[in-house]
C-alpha cells in the first residue's frame, strides 16, 4: 500500500496490521537522459514487486530517495528510525541500483537489492525475499 492510499481516519485502526515501511532509493545522479530514468524507475518498481504484491496490507511504501548513492546513507538512516519513531515496527530499505550494505544502513531492519538476493537453482530472489521478510516478521516469536 502507498501511503497516499491510507485515510488518515482509517490510520489508528490499520496502523496494528500495517507495521512494516518500505523505503525505495533509486539512487539517480541527475546525469541521466530521460529514458535512462524510466528504466532505473522500473527496474526499482520490479524490485519493489517482490515485496508490495505478497505483501500487500501489511507494508506501507513511502515516497523514495531518487538521488544520490552513498552520500545519502546518513538520510536514510534518519529516516528509517524516524518511521520507527512514529510507529512502524519494521523498516525495508530497497533499491535496484544502488548495493546498499546493511551494516551502513543500521537503521534498517532489512535491505533489499538484487545483488543481496540473486536467483539461484533453489529459489527466485522474489521468494528469497519473501523468506528473508517472514524470518523478519516471525523472529519475535522465537524463544
Amino acid at each position: 500500500m502507498k501511503f497516499s492510499e491510507i485515510n488518515p481516519a482509517e490510520w489508528e485502526e490499520l496502523k496494528p496490521y500495517l507495521d512494516t515501511c518500505l523505503i525505495p532509493v533509486t539512487g539517480l545522479s541527475g546525469t541521466e537522459q530521460p529514458h535512462e530514468v524510466v528504466y532505473s524507475l522500473e527496474r526499482l518498481r520490479d524490485v519493489m514487486d517482490w515485496i508490495e504484491i505478497p505483501f500487500k496490507g501489511r507494508v506501507v511504501t513511502y515516497p523514495a530517495f531518487q538521488y544520490g548513492k552513498e552520500d545519502i546513507r546518513d538520510q536514510i538512516n534518519a529516516v528509517c528510525a524516524n518511521v520507527k519513531s512514529a510507529g512502524f515496527k519494521y523498516v525495508i530499505v530497497v533499491s535496484a541500483d544502488v548495493e546498499l550494505d546493511p551494516g551502513i544502513i543500521y537503521e534498517s531492519d532489512l535491505v533489499v537489492t538484487p545483488g543481496r538476493f540473486e536467483a539461484s537453482e533453489e529459489q527466485s530472489p522474489a521468494a528469497a525475499v519473501m523468506q528473508e521478510i517472514q524470518r523478519l516478521w516471525f523472529s519475535d516469536r522465537e524463544v
